[in-house]
């Protein structure tokens, strides 16, 4: 995050609230599963696998269709090459529209899978050379370097360099409560929002790819 542009810096934090928004309607629509916390769904793995199975299906699932939205979004990214960015941000779009169909055809926990593909493939967005620069939908490295940065400025290092760690966290806050306050009123429709957020940033980015 530190050694990222102001746009990136900003557009991962949009991508933060985003992602923060979906995993609590998400969680909501599960009755406490995560869509984009994985480590979320391996504690619940855990406890599935101890004797509930209920638990350990819709745990593993949640945590494959993520990997396979890692995958994807990866994928996509190697073959659009350039236009990487709007086409993973019209993956993400995609599946974000999958899942809010598949929960007006009523198909239950089912919707939750193409969130966690979405999830998954928005984390590549910022990848290079098969590595994540900045994680999305989780925030514990987050909290680490932000408490690291602090440390180095109480020691007479950079004074402000945990300021951009503090903003992803606080992005995926805020989403969050967002993404409570919506569901509390619209239920799984509340997803029309995120699904107008990327799809709105995706046109943005062609924008600005053709401007170039």
């Amino acid at each position: 995050m530190v050694h990222l542009d102001p746009r990136t810096r900003a557009l991962a934090a949009c991508f933060a609230a985003v992602a923060g928004f979906v995993d609590v309607v998400g969680f909501l629509m599960t009755g406490g599963y995560f869509v984009s916390f994985m480590s979320g769904n391996s504690t619940r793995l855990g406890v599935g696998l101890a004797g509930q199975a209920p638990i350990a299906s819709v745990s593993a699932g949640l945590i494959l269709g993520f990997v396979v939205g890692v995958v994807a979004g990866a994928s996509v990214g190697r073959i659009a090459r350039s236009r990487k960015e709007t086409a993973i941000l019209a993956v993400v779009t995609g599946f974000l529209a999958l899942a809010l169909l598949l929960h007006w055809l009523g198909l239950g926990v089912l919707a939750a899978l193409p969130l966690a593909i979405a999830m998954g493939a928005q984390n590549t967005v910022f990848a290079e050379d098969g590595e994540v620069r900045v994680g999305l939908t989780y925030m514990t490295g987050a909290l680490v370097k932000l408490g690291k940065r602090i440390t180095v400025a109480l020691w007479g290092g950079s004074r402000f360099g945990w300021i951009p760690f503090l903003l992803l966290w606080l992005g995926l806050l805020m989403g969050s409560v967002l993404g409570a306050l919506a569901f509390a009123e619209f239920g799984a429709n509340a997803l029309i929002v995120p699904i107008a957020v990327m799809g709105l940033l995706t046109v943005a980015s062609t924008a600005i790819g053709r401007s170039e």
